[in-house]
């Protein structure tokens, strides 16, 4: 009883101990999810309709693009320039599928598997299966289904399982290049779908046939004048504010713009200095001797060039102009150089090391096997030697896929060609052995039965030893250029000052640069893309670290302002608008004063004009581009309407003001058939309202863009 009486004398401690115990837990479980919640916020890239995207689907979609086109180029690396590119394509992709995804859902249409399977095995394979050079026959140059399905079952799960293991890495990387098709061609479809529907929709009348018919029918030649606007000065017209307001009330929707920052910065170019070029021009000067003496120049030139050494003989058309000057006129041993090359800023120097007459080239078969299918190469040795069909056993055995679809033909291939494929005993017994023989090579990396089918005539080849050396600056060139900048921006830290310190420091320094966070670089300098970053991050007022941008540049920026999300002002648009106005009421002033002269032949309206007459051929009313005027739609509109031998009236076009005279008009042969024109604009309809379908339903998606916090 004591117990119980002593518990509860201390019930009100308990509850609220108990309590604070509860909260806690509570507390605890709310901050993980709110963990949770704040680590999705930041991995979240953009939303489209209210569908997320995260920085690892994003990723994912960038290295699956980035493999393929290094698997169709052929090369390891892509340049800074395309992976932009990239990023904003698959931003673009993932932004489409979303918005036509929605859309078919409204509609109940989607993408059956049937539907897939016939755009990949069936009759109706997908454009972008038939375009894709990676699935094209070597020897037609076109889609091959037969080698297209073969392609298939040796990317399926059950062949990669059953590989050999130094195999199964490229297999997986053709299978993830074969996903990434499959993924494109269901939202290509998807697309098709949509604007075939929209096409259908629309249908085209007796009237836009007839029109279309005519715009294209009939074209005219014509002798004009014209007087532009420039006649006039600008302090003779009069343009009020409320002109200005009422045209850029009227254009608003068009001057919608995103966030918008405006920096001021400073480029200094990373250069070398004079002691740069006079190191480098003094180490290749050193080296002039002992390629002159050396009679095995390769780890020379291996040593110092950036050029590795070729170990081959080229003919004349395979050297650049000056080596081809020196390599026809100089005798073997004789040393050329070095010289200076302005342009990339490089020293070059060659010796003739040997001269031969043998052909450029040979055309060759071979079958590939793996370096440990000894056994598997002398069979097939024996079958070829007793007349064996070499194209079918090269279908049979080869694991080149390329030349085995081919019956084992490679094609062309020189010297320098050989040896970057293998090695120099390849390149030597491939260049050396008689047409026709079968020949087998075994190396470390594969064994190939091969045979030489041509050879091209002799003709006199070289082999050169060339030693290139650019200068680039040194570090203490990049050093002395970095301090000197930091230096300024330590003493320089107030951005309205800049633009007239920046001048006596010696730099340029540009102004009111308008930058969203779209924008991959700024301007033209390379790689600079983490300078738009920081102009987003940062404050009105603030000056940026020096950035490095593909040690070229030094960037400093400096943040004047910031221009929200809407519409563009006013005060940003009324120069364009003032001057569009002024154009128009300048040309209503030529008009009036031409008028006033009662004037009946071109002659005359030139004369009045202060202008040539000039003439053009050829106008329909649908030529977009008028020779020698340029885009004049009103023009186009008068000429089609004015009968042949008439003098126009005065036009006010875009330029100036015209005065045309009909010299002759053609008519199309053509017959008019209603039915066929309207079948040929409704043919057009998917195409020409497909795409502007696409861009508005992209255009009205609620797309928040963070992109510029992660690139």
């Amino acid at each position: 009883m004591a117990t119980l009486e002593k518990i509860r004398s201390k019930a009100g401690l308990l509850v609220i101990v108990v309590g604070l115990a509860l909260f806690a837990f509570i507390i605890g479980d709310f901050l993980n999810s709110g963990s949770t919640y704040v680590k999705q916020r930041q991995e979240k890239i953009a939303n489209i309709n209210g569908s997320t995207i995260t920085i690892q689907e994003y990723q994912k979609r960038i290295d699956e693009m980035t493999d393929v086109l290094k698997m169709q180029s052929g090369t390891a690396n892509l340049p800074e320039e395309d992976m932009v590119q990239i990023r904003q394509s698959v931003f673009d992709g993932m932004v489409h599928e979303i918005v036509i995804t929605e859309a078919l859902e409204q509609l109940g249409m989607t993408v059956s598997p049937e539907e897939l399977f016939d755009m990949v095995q069936g009759e109706n394979i997908a454009p972008a299966l038939l375009q894709n050079q990676m699935f094209h026959n070597p020897e037609t140059g076109t889609f091959d289904k037969t080698f297209f399905l073969n392609f298939l079952k040796q990317i399926d799960d059950d062949f990669i399982i059953t590989a050999p293991e130094e195999y199964k890495p490229q297999l997986l990387q053709y299978k993830n290049f074969w996903l990434f098709w499959e993924k494109n061609i269901k939202t290509q479809r998807m697309e098709q779908k949509y604007t075939a529907l929209l096409g259908r929709v629309i249908a085209a009348n007796t009237l836009d046939a007839k029109d279309a018919f005519q715009a294209a029918a009939e074209s005219a030649d014509i002798a004009y004048a014209m007087q532009p606007y420039s006649t006039i000065p600008d302090s003779t017209v009069n343009v009020s504010k409320a002109e200005i307001e009422k045209l850029y009330n009227q254009r608003k929707h068009l001057y919608k713009q995103a966030e918008t920052k405006v920096i001021k910065y400073i480029s200094v170019d990373i250069v070398p200095s004079q002691e740069d070029f006079d190191k480098v021009s003094a180490e290749i000067e050193q080296l002039k001797t002992e390629l002159a003496t050396s009679n095995d120049v390769r780890d020379l030139v291996n040593d110092h060039s950036e050029v590795a050494y070729i170990n081959a003989f080229f003919s004349e058309s395979a050297l650049d102009p000056e080596m081809k000057q020196f390599a026809t006129t100089a005798s073997v041993g004789e040393v050329y150089g070095p010289v200076f090359e302005n342009a990339g800023n490089k020293y070059r120097m060659f010796k003739l090391v040997d001269k031969t007459t043998a052909p450029d080239s040979v055309k060759l078969n071979f079958i590939m096997l793996n370096p440990t299918d000894t056994a598997v190469a002398d069979s097939l040795m024996d079958v070829l030697k007793k007349g064996g069909n070499f194209a079918e056993l090269a279908a049979s055995y080869s694991i080149d896929q390329t030349s085995s679809a081919n019956g084992g033909e490679v094609g062309w291939i020189t010297e320098a060609v050989a040896l970057s494929a293998l090695d120099e005993d390849f390149k030597t017994s491939l260049f050396a052995v008689p047409t026709n023989e079968i020949t087998l090579f075994k190396s470390t990396q594969v064994i190939l039965l091969f045979k030489v089918t041509e050879k091209t005539a002799n003709v006199t080849k070289y082999k050169i030893a060339d030693i290139d050396m650019t200068v680039s600056p040194s570090s203490k060139t990049y050093s002395n250029i970095y301090n000197a900048l930091n230096q300024y921006i330590s003493n320089n830290q107030d951005i309205d000052k800049m633009d007239a310190t920046a001048q006596e420091a010696g730099y340029n320094l540009l102004a009111n640069v308008s930058v969203t966070a779209s924008d991959q670089i700024l301007g033209s300098i390379p790689q600079s893309r983490p300078v738009v970053r920081w102009a987003f991050e940062h404050d009105k007022g603030d000056i940026s670290e020096i950035f490095d941008c593909n040690n070229k540049y030094f960037v400093v920026a400096a943040l004047q302002g910031t221009i929200r999300e809407g519409y563009r002002s006013l005060a940003s648009l009324e120069p364009t608008l003032k001057s569009e106005i002024l154009a128009e009421k300048k040309g209503g002033k030529i008009v009036e004063n031409l008028k006033t002269q009662n004037l009946t032949s071109l002659e005359a309206y030139a004369q009045a004009m202060n202008a040539g007459i000039d003439s053009v051929k050829f106008i329909s009313f649908n030529t977009p581009r008028i020779s020698g005027i340029g885009i004049e739609p009103k023009l186009n509109a008068m000429i089609a309407l004015t009968e042949i031998n008439r003098l126009s009236q005065p036009v006010i076009g875009n330029n100036g003001v015209y005065v045309f005279h009909v010299l002759n008009k053609e008519q199309n042969n053509a017959e008019y058939n209603e039915a066929d024109q309207i079948r040929s604009l409704e043919a057009s309809y998917p195409y020409r309202y497909g795409y502007q379908a696409m861009q508005s339903l992209v255009n009205r998606a609620e797309i928040t863009d963070q992109r510029i916090r992660f690139y």
